[in-house]
């Protein structure tokens, strides 16, 4: 289902990087969150610093009224028992000043997928059917298996059930995560099993829209760039600045803007480009635009539009 035309997108960018800002370039977008709203984010894993703060996002998730959501992981650590994930997000100071729902608590569910290469359905939290609309805002950053984590990231292994990340990081072979981690795929295939996920999730906020409207809007905070993702506990330090917001309807083309900035950067003291791209090309990661753009979930066409 097509929501939005991706001949050349819109990727709104402004070098701030405040609560201010953040709201202000969510209402850039021009598009209203209505209904119940779901603010997809990552909670950190417990010793993570990285994640987006509270103290960032409170202004946009109190202008929407939404609720924080997550979902449970596939690899151990602190949020992937249910008890140790809830403990994380009171630790990391979000349940303190939000509404958060670990979608996949009580169970999972099943949802349509338009690419079937490899996956034949993502598995998401069953309390994704509770949620109107979705801001999907992401932490751009660098990530051990898919090279960097954007929107694609955020709305592909974000949304999963534990059994779903597993169901992805596998290109389908299984759901369960001892079994997965042991029938790892090409790299090239775990990759359009993300977007082709990331697509399904798309298309499922947007299955109800009416007059064409979006359901669902991709975010990037370009911070505490390090090479490693807010899924490790022990994360490196950032050699690269913070480079600020980008937002757009499209999320191939926002994440590929976030890319061009990283990889069009010139590096000067204390502020090196040069380890993120490495993470990236040690991974391929720049593939899952080429591919999330060939089964049609947007355009790497795009045009940035700089916020005053």
């Amino acid at each position: 289902m097509a929501i939005a035309s991706f001949a050349q997108s819109k990727v709104y960018f402004t070098k701030e990087i405040t609560p201010e800002s953040l709201l202000k370039i969510y209402q850039a977008l021009g598009v209203e969150a209505k209904g119940r709203v779901a603010v997809k984010i990552s909670t950190g894993e417990g010793g993570n610093t990285h994640y987006l703060k509270p103290t960032l996002i409170r202004n946009l998730v109190e202008h929407v009224d939404g609720t924080i959501v997550e979902c449970n992981t596939a690899y151990g650590g602190s949020r992937q028992d249910v008890n140790k994930h809830w403990q994380t997000i009171h630790e990391h100071g979000f349940d303190s000043i939000f509404p958060v729902d670990i979608m996949d608590q009580y169970g999972e569910m099943r949802i349509p997928c338009k690419d079937r290469k490899h996956i034949k359905y993502d598995i998401v939290g069953d309390h994704l059917a509770n949620y109107d609309f979705m801001i999907n805002l992401a932490h751009f950053k660098g990530h051990a298996m898919g090279g960097f984590g954007g929107v694609l990231k955020n709305a592909s292994i974000g949304v999963a059930s534990t059994g779903g990340k597993a169901y992805i990081h596998s290109a389908g072979y299984s759901n369960e995560p001892s079994v997965a981690w042991k029938n790892l795929p090409k790299q090239d295939y775990f990759l359009e099993s993300m977007a082709a996920a990331a697509q399904a999730v798309h298309n499922y906020m947007n299955r109800q829209s009416t007059n064409g409207e979006p359901r669902v809007v991709y975010i990037n905070v370009m911070n505490n760039l390090s090479v490693d993702c807010d899924c490790d506990g022990h994360p490196a330090a950032p050699k690269l600045k913070d480079m600020g917001i980008m937002a757009s309807l499209d999320p191939v083309a926002l994440d590929k803007a976030c890319l061009d900035m990283v990889f069009n950067h010139k590096a000067g003291p204390d502020d090196d480009e040069k380890p993120l791209i490495q993470r990236i090309n040690r991974q391929h990661g720049t593939y899952i635009v080429d591919y999330a753009e060939e089964i049609g979930l947007g355009s790497k066409n795009y045009k940035v539009i700089n916020l005053k």
